[in-house]
């Protein structure tokens, strides 16, 4: 005979709680028939578990209980690779009767008296070890093994519950696991926030595609994922939440400040959500929230010059709103203190019309107050186009002496020099190319020859001509 005794299991479970004295039992067997069994009891590590009892007499036949205690409450399960294990030693007892000490004395001299019955593995299962497989960012040996005993232990709430877990940690695999042995995607948690909510939150997009793959639903009105997305900049998970629900999220909808993730992302100064916005046909980016204000207004609130060009790119108009207040955006930057938005919110604008009317005492202020002197306007005209279009010599001389660039094109590819000769203003042209101005290719070929002879009487009309035999 190899053994005395035969445990009742192959590997005992314990079912972890953070911070408690775990417990789980076992039975033991006594194989023989006519003899009672002496039996001993111990761990691969005796600091952390201990036993009911150490030593015990089984009777002939007879099965006997036995409890393992983890002595040492942790917030960690105590996860080892191999795993620890139970040791059961017997030895025969003819007489049926010892005492402890009897007992220590038998198992503590070793001889072919005592036979090593069982080593039985101690697993450690539950939702609180899933909890800790899902923090570690490492890998744990053995982890497939450890996940599919503590997994099998937990209930479909329970599992559901952990779900959110691996959803907020961004860990795919995990979250695959559980969806796969029963957790519930469309489970919400106390604040009734769904768990693709969640999964914009933890910013992992693989694992927001996986909740959508596997039937998760979002409810718009409570979780507010497109504003979740848009605070966040990230306009990829945007992408993927209007794709996947289509008018189930509303690009439009507004939160309780009423606010749209557009107003957020303005808020924020995430451009980058701003522009995917606003590719999308319904988008509305002048919309107001509660208190009255443009997501342009709250972009110059907060000083944030990238998003107040996006919003500008959609609507020019929208410098001219006001809010409740009576305020443009431009009233908003300054009461704040963001010089850097003056120029794009209204200097750039007063520039331009004082160039435009040789407003030269205006020309100076705004250059004095910050403005850009090669601002460009809708039509990507600067200040020299405009006076120089206009043939306003001492603007252009202005201009030319705060640094104005006399060769930036404007979006039909023409220089200042282009709109003065295409105008026939033959003194600002002659100023523009003393000061290096040059044609332009696709302008001279279209303006130059229109007014031509207007140059002939000037030392300027051979280096013109000159220009227009080269193309």
């Amino acid at each position: 005979m190899d053994r005395l005794v035969k445990p009742d299991v192959k590997e005992v479970e314990v079912a972890f709680k953070k911070g408690q004295k775990c417990t789980t039992t076992f039975r033991l067997t006594n194989l023989m028939h006519t003899m009672s069994v002496a039996v001993s009891l111990t761990t691969t590590n005796p600091s952390l578990f201990s036993f009911n009892q150490l030593y015990s007499i089984i009777p002939p036949l007879s099965s006997s209980s036995y409890t393992l205690i983890l002595s040492r409450p942790s917030d960690q399960p105590p996860i080892s690779c191999p795993l620890h294990a139970i040791i059961v030693k017997s030895s025969m007892l003819p007489t049926g009767k010892a005492n402890q000490d009897d007992l220590r004395r038998i198992f503590s001299k070793p001889g072919p008296h005592v036979f090593k019955d069982a080593t039985i593995p101690i697993s450690f299962v539950g939702p609180h070890v899933i909890e800790f497989l899902i923090s570690q960012h490492t890998q744990i040996p053995d982890f497939n093994s450890i996940f599919n005993k503590a997994v099998s232990a937990c209930t479909g709430s329970q599992l559901s519950a952990l779900l959110k877990y691996a959803v907020v940690s961004g860990n795919e695999n995990l979250a695959t696991r559980l969806i796969d042995n029963g957790a519930d995607v469309n489970y919400k948690d106390s604040d009734g926030l769904s768990m693709i909510s969640l999964g914009v939150k933890s910013g992992h997009i693989d694992v927001l595609k996986l909740l959508i793959t596997s039937g998760c639903k979002a409810n718009d009105s409570i979780d507010s994922v497109l504003h979740d997305a848009a605070a966040m900049n990230r306009a990829d998970l945007m992408e993927v939440l209007i794709s996947a629900f289509g008018n189930m999220v509303d690009v439009n909808s507004v939160d309780s400040l009423g606010r749209s993730p557009i107003h957020i992302a303005a808020s924020k100064g995430h451009a980058q959500v701003i522009q995917f916005c606003a590719s999308l046909a319904e988008a509305q980016t002048d919309a107001f929230d509660k208190i009255g204000s443009t997501p342009l207004h709250l972009a110059a609130e907060n000083g944030h010059l990238e998003a107040a060009k996006c919003l500008l790119d959609c609507s020019v108009y929208a410098k001219y709103i006001v809010n409740k207040e009576g305020k443009t955006a431009f009233t908003v930057a300054v009461e704040n203190g963001h010089t850097h938005l003056y120029d794009l919110l209204r200097l750039g604008d007063v520039l331009q019309r004082a160039a435009r009317v040789e407003d030269i005492h205006g020309l100076k202020s705004c250059l004095a107050e910050g403005a850009e002197v090669n601002g460009r306007d809708q039509n990507g005209w600067t200040p020299l186009h405009r006076a120089a279009f206009k043939g306003k010599i001492e603007s252009v001389k202005l201009l030319l002496n705060h640094g104005a660039n006399v060769d930036l094109v404007d979006d039909a590819g023409y220089t200042p020099l282009h709109c003065a000769v295409m105008a026939g203003h033959v003194q600002v042209a002659l100023l523009l190319i003393a000061h290096g101005a040059r044609a332009n290719v696709k302008s001279l070929k279209r303006l130059v020859p229109l007014n031509l002879d207007c140059f002939k009487n000037h030392a300027s009309f051979s280096l013109l001509a000159h220009e227009q035999e080269q193309l």
